[in-house]
């Protein structure tokens, strides 16, 4: 039983004493009347824990809340009350009140409304149903059922946990980790190849090292929570992912855009060694590197895995709700708008903000900041910038009275990989008094504009509003909010909802878009998201070396040691459920191409009330729709697939067609493993014997051969007759 004391009247007056100011709805005070009941001699029991949203905390019991706030909302002075507060989404932030036995008085500012959290039930094993997945793993009118065997998932993220149990086969014995590099390491092997960071491979390696280690991200549990609803076991809890049975490798990699090239190349020289297709899952993104049009380096590598085979799945990004985005067409005029800052005091790592602008071909823009004071009267301007003449890092700073303003650009007047103008304009302000604006002109042309908190370890990737500040000026949208490298054109990008399932009553909750969920379409009008699939409050496996905040749903025993499950909500958490249910169609049909695999993910996407009618080019919040995991796999085996022969070999076979002996010419070395398929995609090894092969006892048709040569998977095909 837990002792409360006076919490209540603690709580009333509260709400008493901000009755003007804050709006809290009928049914939440209704609610907070029915917990007060059941509190009998100054106690809440077990059976009020579970029905209500109270959480144990660090020794301390917590009733959950969510807070609509304004600009006066000041987080630091309630964590000195014990309260514990979430970092505020746009203006929504969650807040735990603790229940406390003291009476002292509740003066918070800055909140307009406040609302009892609603309890969530546990969603991944809804997940599995709303997606239809669970009738892939039964085999219902399937020749069996699928679990993603014999597919690699490839996770690139932080926060992995080697030693969980969902990692592990269904029977607990062997771990399904292949191998994992910790870029960040510094003492150990590194991968050949690679001259950084350390390799694990093999149970006895995995299981010492424990975990990847301490990073920008400090001991994450993301990459674990994401990998486990990609193909976690669920270890006795239903918490399965959607391909369970399905093989990792992990990637903790170093945060630029070489590191993660690096880490899909590892990925792929896994799976070619092993010959095993692979998934690789992306749960992250970022607005200012890349040119979100599809033309970036990391696209174009992509494309060019996308060719070998390797499938891509992105998140779509988590900017749905806010309104960080601008589009000007000018006919030689200027915008203005407010340039709104996240909070200095919520991020220890915050720096500023990031504007990244893009162009078009041939029409350049200047760019440019003005401060104003909260009458909206200007304090001081930056010179314009023009992307035709800003050659150089402009890094500088105005100041006003005794604060200083800083800001950096770095601009191109025909960016190298599209011929697009383009500038990145960095501010920092931290006195919150002063209104900073984005100011810009062009002569002619359409310019985009993205607002997205910058961080000093550089991995900011949340949007801030453009804001009306007086006449003038404009206010942004949540257009074009698709971020790199998900707006790549052979990356599956993902946007996510909330599962629907059926209440004990029999009404049906749940289903539509998640608020956070970005809008596409890409700013070249190229329609972004893919699909969507499930992303809020996912329950999955939790690190257990994490040093992240996180509230238990349930736990497992393994090994003498406990192992969490939370819940999460994100695209990052419905990029994964995507990547899985990948895997499972790769195990029903390995040859299908990575093209094919998005095809036919997006025309079997399912469509409901909640999307309403998709027209044929997709949706920009929905992509194709909600996917279908049932219909996706009976499609991938109706569709029989010879993989077509890889582009430029150095090697060709002959004679062809062939009726005995099949010989291929190499220019270095012998392959190390050759496998045939046949036109119904069977594979089998052969044995290479003199650079040849008999296939004198194969029947008339068309075949592939392929070989296994610097660790990348090359193929060509031939025709046996007899």
């Amino acid at each position: 039983m837990l002792r409360v004391g006076l919490f209540f009247a603690v709580l009333m007056f509260y709400f008493g004493s901000t009755v003007a100011q804050t709006r809290v709805s009928r049914a939440d005070k209704i609610a907070l009347d029915r917990l007060q009941e059941d509190i009998k001699d100054g106690c809440l029991d077990s059976l009020s824990i579970e029905k209500y949203p109270v959480h144990s905390i660090r020794d301390r019991y917590y009733l959950s809340f969510l807070a609509k706030i304004n600009h006066n909302f000041d987080k630091p002075s309630l964590e000195q009350r014990n309260f514990i507060v979430g970092n505020p989404v746009r203006d929504i932030v969650s807040i735990k009140i603790p229940l406390t036995d003291r009476r002292e008085a509740f003066d918070i500012h800055g909140i307009e409304v406040l609302a009892m959290a609603d309890k969530i039930s546990h969603q991944l094993d809804k997940t599995l149903k709303d997606t239809r997945t669970d009738s892939v793993h039964l085999g219902i009118d399937l020749p069996q059922g699928y679990s993603g065997k014999n597919v690699y998932i490839g996770v690139t993220d932080w926060g992995f946990d080697y030693t969980h149990p969902v990692f592990y086969d269904t029977a607990l014995n062997q771990t399904r980790i292949v191998a994992a590099w910790d870029q960040y390491k510094t003492v150990g092997t590194s991968p050949a190849g690679f001259n950084y960071g350390v390799e694990y491979v093999g149970a006895n390696a995995l299981l010492n090292a424990g975990s990847d280690t301490s990073n920008i991200y400090s001991y994450s549990t993301h990459g674990t929570h994401v990998a486990s609803i990609a193909g976690g076991t669920g270890a006795g809890t239903p918490h399965r992912g959607m391909a369970y049975e399905a093989q990792f490798l992990f990637v903790t990699f170093l945060v630029d855009e070489s590191a993660v090239l690096d880490a899909w190349e590892w990925m792929y020289q896994k799976a070619s060694a092993a010959g095993k297709r692979l998934v690789i899952n992306m749960s992250w993104g970022l607005y200012h590197f890349g040119t979100l049009d599809g033309n970036s380096l990391l696209s174009q590598a992509i494309t060019a895995y996308t060719d070998l085979g390797v499938v891509f799945v992105n998140s779509a990004g988590n900017n749905g709700n806010v309104n960080f985005h601008l589009k000007k067409n000018f006919n030689n005029d200027v915008l203005q708008s407010r340039i709104e800052f996240y909070s200095y005091a919520a991020n220890p790592n915050m720096w500023g903000q990031s504007i990244h602008a893009w162009g078009e071909v041939g029409q350049s823009f200047s760019n440019g900041i003005v401060v104003k004071n909260a009458s909206n009267s200007t304090l001081i301007e930056s010179p314009y910038y023009s992307t035709n003449s800003t050659n150089t890092y402009i890094d500088t700073f105005l100041t006003v009275g005794v604060d200083t303003i800083f800001y950096n650009i770095a601009a191109d007047s025909a960016h190298p990989l599209n011929q697009k103008p383009q500038m990145r304009l960095r501010v920092k302000c931290t006195n919150t008094a002063y209104k900073v604006l984005l100011k810009s002109t062009a002569d002619t042309g359409n310019v985009h504009y993205w607002n997205v908190t910058e961080l000093t370890n550089d991995v900011g990737n949340w949007g801030m509003p453009f804001s009306y500040a007086g006449s003038g000026t404009v206010g942004g949208d949540d257009d074009h909010g698709i971020s790199e490298p998900s707006c790549s054109d052979n990356v599956i990008s993902v946007a996510a909802y909330a599962p629907s399932y059926a209440t004990a009553g029999g009404s049906i909750v749940g289903g539509g878009l998640a608020n956070f969920s970005s809008h596409g379409p890409r700013y070249d009008g190229v329609m972004k998201p893919d699909i969507s699939a499930p992303g809020v409050s996912i329950c999955s496996a939790i690190s257990s070396f994490t040093d992240a905040a996180y509230t238990t749903v349930t736990s497992v025993n393994f090994n003498n040691k406990t192992y969490d499950f939370a819940k999460f909500s994100g695209t990052s958490m419905s990029g994964p459920v995507v990547a899985g249910i990948c895997a499972l169609m790769l195990e029903a049909n390995p040859w299908l191409t990575a093209y094919q695999v998005k095809q036919i993910i997006q025309e079997t996407a399912r469509q409901d009330n909640f999307t309403g009618v998709i027209p044929a080019q997709g949706s920009p919040l929905w992509g194709k729709g909600k996917i279908n995991a049932y219909a996706a796999v009976k499609a991938s085996l109706n569709l029989v697939q010879i993989p077509e022969k890889t582009l430029n070999n150095a090697w060709t076979v002959y004679p062809n067609p062939v009726t005995e002996s099949l010989h291929f010419t190499l220019v270095d070395e012998l392959p190390s493993k050759c496998w045939l398929i046949d036109e119904c995609g069977e594979r089998f090894e052969l044995n290479i014997q003199n650079e040849s092969v008999n296939v004198k006892h194969l029947a008339s048709g068309k075949y592939i051969i392929q070989l296994l040569l610097e660790g990348k998977m090359q193929s060509e095909s031939f025709v046996k007759i007899n």
